[in-house]
C-alpha cells in the first residue's frame, strides 16, 4: 500500500508517517522505481503500535525501544518493556505533582485578585508575578 492507504487505515497523517521514517520508527517495506513508499500489513501494524504509544505518552526513543522489543520479541524480556513503562509511569507522576503545584499557586493569585474593573495598577496577580511572592512556591 502507499502512503495516503496506510494513512488512511492507521488515522496517522502522511507528514507524520514521513516524520516517524525519519525518525527510524517506521520503514516503508520497499520503494518502487518512481521511489514511492510501499508499505506492508506488517508496516501498519507498526504505525498503528507507535500511534497507541504515543496516546499513551510514551517518548519517540522509548517507543523505538518498544518497537525493538516488538520486532525481535525472542531476543528481549518482558522486563524490557515493564522497565520503559514503569520509568513513564514515574515521570507521570512527578509532571501531575508539578501540575498540581501549579494549580495551588494559580489558586492562591486567582484567590487574593479582586477581579474588578479598577486600574491593573493594583492587581495582586501582577503585583505577586512581578515581585516572584507566590510564583516560587510552585517551583
Amino acid at each position: 500500500m502507499k502512503i495516503g492507504e496506510l494513512e488512511k487505515q492507521s488515522g496517522i497523517s502522511a507528514h507524520t508517517l514521513r516524520y516517524y521514517e525519519k525518525a527510524g520508527l517506521l520503514t516503508p517495506s520497499q520503494r518502487g522505481e518512481n521511489n514511492y513508499r510501499h508499505y506492508s500489513q506488517d508496516d501498519l501494524i507498526s504505525a498503528k503500535f507507535i500511534k497507541r504509544s504515543k496516546a499513551c505518552g510514551f517518548s519517540l526513543a522509548e517507543t523505538a525501544s518498544l518497537l525493538a522489543i516488538k520486532t525481535d520479541k525472542s531476543h528481549h524480556v518482558c522486563a524490557e518493556a515493564k522497565s520503559i513503562t514503569h520509568s513513564k509511569i514515574q515521570e507521570i507522576e512527578e509532571q501531575i505533582q508539578r501540575l498540581q503545584q501549579m494549580k495551588d499557586t494559580l489558586i492562591q493569585l486567582e484567590k487574593y485578585c479582586c477581579g474588578g474593573q479598577e486600574s491593573a495598577v493594583f492587581c495582586s496577580i501582577i503585583s505577586a508575578l512581578e515581585q516572584d511572592q507566590t510564583v516560587a512556591k510552585g517551583e
